[in-house]
């Protein structure tokens, strides 16, 4: 019976390893087992075996070469002596022939002259009195690289012509004995087939101490990373001299270090002070509730109101900000999709914070859409009015303008001000600067922090400059939201 899923595609021979399970891929390991050695044990083989094999091709090439080239040369000096035979026949009878042309040489062993009926009718000292080849294996034309008939000897290569003479047809054979050549070509082989594996385990000795030596480097770094712990992040890995890819490697180690110790040093920082924040109402909120423990009668609605429901209100936005930061770190805030206006959220928020202030604020806006999640955009304008009027001597001013394809916020005050060289640092969490941003002024240090997260998840930018006449100005830029007109209402 074919199992329903039976006609799904396969994934491929990557998946199907990947599915193996574990004690296939156990009996897989331990019949390879050169998986389970090292790096340079792996570059020694890898290296052996390219070289063995290019130099066994390159031998084998060359040895064929070798001996190609040599039975080349013997034919070609049969052939020059058969020509040679040719020509005189031409003017000379048979036995007329001198004996430098039936001498043999090194490369010619044996020279026949055979007539019509198959007789020798003149042949070198060396040469039976039998053909060599049979004569009819021979024509008008020139051949060449005949083998010797079975009852002659084997290693002879014969070139013969029928050549049309003043007396008659003759065919002239000239033998080449091959033995010069292999006497010649095996030790060539027996030398090649030694020194090809004396080199390719050279070469593997060599790539394993380089390998090996180059390692080392990747192993001081290795063991110095490993003895690096959470309380000693200030100690780096050693960085070669020499400029290469391990070097790279510890720089860009060091490097990571440094960012791991400055997160470490900031999230220590930001513990500390989240816990020095939740302490202070905490312990006025105990230190109440321990008087009227004692004293019954001084739990009074001026107590509560007064004291307790303050500092709880101070305690819930303290955690409520702590973990909206929590998760800004973690996983990055939300951008949003909704279409709303800039314009009316400022609007509602400085409504908002007439109630809670003395301090004039005045709203100068023009319809801005923005695509963004709207109780965070709320969020920045609050905050950034709460700090505006916290510190403002006289009046705040709150634009909401577009400008290009940007949305721009600005919130200024008349306030101290903030001098240039804490205005990066003022984004920081759990920054107060001077006296007058103390925390005794009701800020807990987190509203310009969380103001940051959200407009640069927002892909916008924050930046801080004075106010004509003294005081602080900030700028929110946004992306305009250009998928709708400025005159529409709002989504």
């Amino acid at each position: 019976m074919t199992r329903p899923d039976s006609g799904a595609p396969s994934t491929g021979g990557a998946a199907d390893g990947a599915r193996r399970p574990p004690l296939q891929r156990a009996l897989i390991a331990k019949a390879l087992p050169f998986q389970r050695w090292g790096i340079p044990a792996r570059a020694a083989m890898v290296s052996a075996s390219v070289v063995l094999l290019a130099l066994s091709f390159v031998a084998a090439s060359l040895l064929a070469l070798l001996y190609f080239t040599l039975i080349r040369t013997i034919d070609d000096a049969a052939a020059n002596r058969v020509h040679d035979i040719a020509r005189a026949l031409q003017t000379e009878g048979p036995q007329d022939l001198g004996s430098r042309l039936l001498a043999p040489n090194n490369h010619v062993a044996l020279v026949q002259l055979v007539d019509d009926s198959g007789t020798v009718i003149a042949r070198s000292s060396a040469a039976s009195s039998a053909p060599a080849a049979a004569p009819g294996e021979f024509g008008p034309k020139l051949r060449r690289g005949v083998r010797a008939v079975p009852s002659a000897d084997n290693d002879l290569r014969m070139s013969g012509q029928r050549v049309q003479t003043p007396t008659g047809a003759y065919t002239v054979i000239v033998g080449g004995t091959v033995e010069d050549v292999e006497s010649t070509v095996e030790p060539a082989a027996l030398v090649l087939a030694v020194a090809t594996p004396a080199i390719a385990a050279v070469a593997a000795l060599v790539s394993h101490r380089l390998v090996r030596r180059s390692l080392r480097s990747v192993e001081a770094i290795r063991s110095r990373v490993a003895d690096i712990s959470a309380s000693g992040l200030s100690e780096r890995v050693p960085v070669p001299p020499q400029h290469d890819e391990i070097s790279a490697l510890a720089e860009t180690m060091n490097a990571m270090l440094a960012r791991v110790q400055d997160g470490h040093r900031a999230q220590q920082q930001f513990v500390g002070d989240a816990s020095h924040e939740l302490r202070n109402p905490l312990t006025t909120i105990i230190s109440a509730l321990e008087v009227c423990i004692a004293h019954p009668q001084l739990l009074t609605t001026e107590l509560a109101t007064d004291t307790l429901l303050p500092e709880a209100q101070r305690m819930r936005a303290l955690v409520e900000d702590l973990l909206l930061l929590a998760r800004a770190d973690e996983r990055g805030l939300d951008r949003g999709g909704a279409h709303v206006l800039l314009d009316e959220i400022a609007g509602v928020e400085a409504a908002r914070a007439r109630r809670h202030t003395s301090t004039p604020i005045r709203v100068t806006a023009a319809p801005t859409p923005v695509t963004a999640d709207s109780a965070a955009l709320a969020r920045v304008v609050r905050n950034l009015l709460d700090n505006a009027a916290r510190y403002a001597s006289s009046r705040v001013d709150v634009s909401v303008r577009s400008r290009g394809p940007e949305a721009v916020l600005v919130v200024a005050d008349d306030g101290p001000g903030i001098p240039e060289d804490d205005r990066a640092r003022v984004f920081e969490r759990f920054v107060r600067l001077g006296a007058d941003r103390s925390r005794q002024a009701g800020g807990t240090g987190l509203g310009l922090a969380i103001v940051a997260e959200i407009v640069a998840a927002h892909g916008g930018t924050a930046a801080i400059a004075d106010t004509p006449g003294g005081g602080t100005t900030i700028t929110v830029v946004l992306p305009h939201d250009t998928s709708r007109a400025p005159d529409q209402g709002p989504a």
